[in-house]
């Protein structure tokens, strides 16, 4: 392959990663699976809770139904995108969460994160040139229960 159209397709997944956790923290959780194929997936697998969710409707209704009052950051790093074909490539990246429930606004005191892992991401050219997600696999080593805004919050005299 071309080192260039290597190099954009490699920015072009990192991108994908980039938006997928800016979307959730920031955006409309619902609208990343529109970063996904047709038929695209996300998964935890064993040792992990088991969850799949396949296609863009299922993805959107999954994503979708986080409360409004759940409250997280994601920091992604070490993303390697590995380009296998013309049209496919592969990645892994790391993640770390923090997260509180319960959150009504404002700002709410620093505490440790409920997340640290890694996502194994399978990527698809699709028939107009845009890389897409085909696969997010999700592992999880370092998890914690998510706490709630009132236990942590202090109140003020």
């Amino acid at each position: 392959m071309d080192p260039l159209r290597q190099l954009l397709a490699e920015r072009a997944c990192e991108r994908l990663i980039l938006d997928f956790v800016h979307r959730l923290d920031l955006g409309e959780p619902a609208s990343v699976a529109e970063l996904f194929t047709e038929d695209g997936s996300w998964e935890w697998p064993s040792p992990g809770d088991g969850r799949r969710s396949e296609g863009r409707e299922a993805l959107r209704t999954y994503f979708g139904s986080r409360p409004a009052d759940k409250l997280s950051r994601r920091i992604m790093s070490n993303i390697r995108v590995t380009v296998t074909s013309a049209d496919t490539a592969e990645a892994t990246s790391y993640f770390t969460t923090y997260r509180i429930e319960g959150w009504t606004g404002g700002m709410v005191p620093a505490g440790p994160p409920v997340q640290v892992g890694h996502y194994e991401d399978s990527f698809r050219r699709s028939a107009d040139g845009r890389w897409l997600l085909a696969r997010r696999v999700l592992h999880l080593p370092f998890g914690g229960p998510t706490p709630r805004a009132a236990d942590v919050m202090t109140p003020r005299a």
